[in-house]
């Protein structure tokens, strides 16, 4: 039922309270209308204390005063209209249109917040999904339903690496339609054309959903948006059945945001000033990932975040990392190099990948190779510093090849063009092609049959 309130008791930046008020609930949508003003704007209950409501003001707060406001209470959580002509459309964070397509029309909405998936529900994560990018099929294969993070740091081509994913990943060997949700929490307006730009020259704009929060936008708008993109995601997936590959940048905006609404309702610090429910709140939306036994279609999340200071231990990274399963971290050093995409292969890791890969999923190679290759690298970076030290002419002749292993691997494996899609087998023949520069003595970590085989 809608109740409707004329006097306000405070009302500081984006946040409302009201007092006096009788059965609201926590998460209900609020609608409040300025005098003077034609367009209402929407809030959220995000806190109740007795008969005293604090509501969250998603659009411009500005004119809002305690004497010229009326707040209507819905009776009902946020939700947004889903249905299949969601695809190539572009949305604002709280699911408005942004571009000329004009409203959804639909008669299923679903709340925001997510329906709670059972733990036993949930189906274990195998198929992995081609990126065609070399250094994350080999070393950290991404698995269809899993979150894996992408932790990047300012100046970094996290932008043009998740644009190149989108544009290029694919399930391998069927036939069921993959869609991609794109969120952007505080993007530049420059960026967030890029990919605009970017998904319409590849022609893949029709299986692509936006929500685009620009950096320009109000905060709170900022921090539902990564719902609503998650609630298309999980209805393209659990009711029309496809593979949807999610994409959030930039998390670190979100985490800003949580910080500075937090600060606003005077809640007590932690680490860093940010509230202490960040964990469960970067929880909450990274843990809507996966896939529903006995449902066609799967929510895979890639989440963007650019580390501060280049800080990999920020509260940010540090929460997402336990949260998530592995990381593909990328490098400054490369970056420098003239390297893309710049992953720095040794501190990224995917931990469903040996679920996904082998005989049954990608080849029967895979394990081996990609063990020997991060062996290999591993002892690349211990002999470049015992160069520095000793020189580059005192190492032995099996250090120099290590040397001539390394600088291949970065520059032709891990390093590739913006518009270069290697398919697995030319992922895996590639890394053989480097082994070979390396004596057998040292491809411990493959099988006796499978060098007989491949090498």
């Amino acid at each position: 039922m809608k109740k409707e309130y004329l006097i306000l008791d405070k009302v500081e930046g984006s946040l409302v309270e009201l007092s006096g008020l009788h059965h609201v609930a926590y998460g209900e949508i609020v609608n409040l209308s300025v005098k003077g003003k034609s367009e209402n704007v929407v809030g959220r209950i995000i806190g109740i204390d007795g008969d005293k409501a604090t509501v969250q003001v998603f659009g411009e707060s500005m004119g809002i005063s305690t004497t010229n406001t009326k707040v209507v209470f819905e009776g009902k959580p946020f939700k947004i209209p889903v249905s299949s002509e969601i695809l190539g459309r572009i949305f604002n964070g709280i699911g408005i249109a942004r571009d000329k397509g004009g409203p959804i029309y639909s008669d299923k909405f679903y709340n925001v917040n997510g329906r709670p998936m059972n733990p036993v529900a949930r189906e274990y994560p195998r198929n992995y999904v081609e990126t065609g990018i070399r250094s994350i099929d080999s070393l950290m294969t991404l698995i269809r339903g899993q979150k894996l993070p992408i932790f990047s740091g300012s100046g970094l081509p996290h932008n043009e690496l998740a644009a190149q994913i989108v544009r290029q990943a694919h399930i391998v060997g069927e036939d069921s339609e993959f869609a991609v949700i794109f969120c952007g929490m505080g993007l530049k307006r420059e960026i967030a054309s890029f990919f605009i730009d970017n998904f319409m020259e590849a022609g893949v704009m029709d299986k692509v959903v936006m929500y685009l929060n620009y950096a320009d936008d109000p905060i709170m708008e900022r921090i539902i948006a990564p719902k609503c993109a998650l609630t298309a995601a999980e209805y393209l997936a659990f009711e029309e059945h496809r593979h949807v590959l999610v994409i959030m940048t930039d998390m670190t905006s979100y985490g800003e945001s949580l910080r500075e609404v937090s600060s606003q309702r005077s809640e007590v610090p932690s680490r860093k000033g940010y509230p202490g429910y960040l964990y469960s709140d970067l929880a909450a939306i990274y843990e809507r990932a996966g896939m529903v036994k006995g449902v066609e279609g799967s929510v895979t999340l890639i989440p963007i975040l650019t580390m501060p200071s280049d800080d990999i231990t920020h509260p940010i990274p540090d929460l997402t990392g336990y949260i998530t399963e592995g990381q593909i971290v990328m490098s400054r050093d490369l970056h420098q190099q003239g390297i893309y995409p710049p992953v720095d292969v040794l501190p990224s890791l995917s931990r469903l990948m040996k679920d996904g890969i082998g005989e049954e999923y990608t080849r029967d190679d895979h394990p081996d190779v990609s063990a020997q290759l991060f062996a290999s690298y591993s002892r690349v970076i211990e002999v470049r510093a015992l160069a520095q030290i000793i020189g580059q002419e005192e190492l032995s002749e099996d250090d120099k090849k290590l040397l001539q292993f390394g600088e291949r691997f970065e520059k032709e494996f891990v390093g590739q063009g913006f518009h270069e899609n290697s398919s697995m087998e030319q992922t895996l023949d590639k890394a053989w092609e480097l082994l070979k520069i390396l004596p057998k003595e040292m491809l411990v970590r493959i099988d006796p049959k499978i060098q007989a085989k491949y090498l």
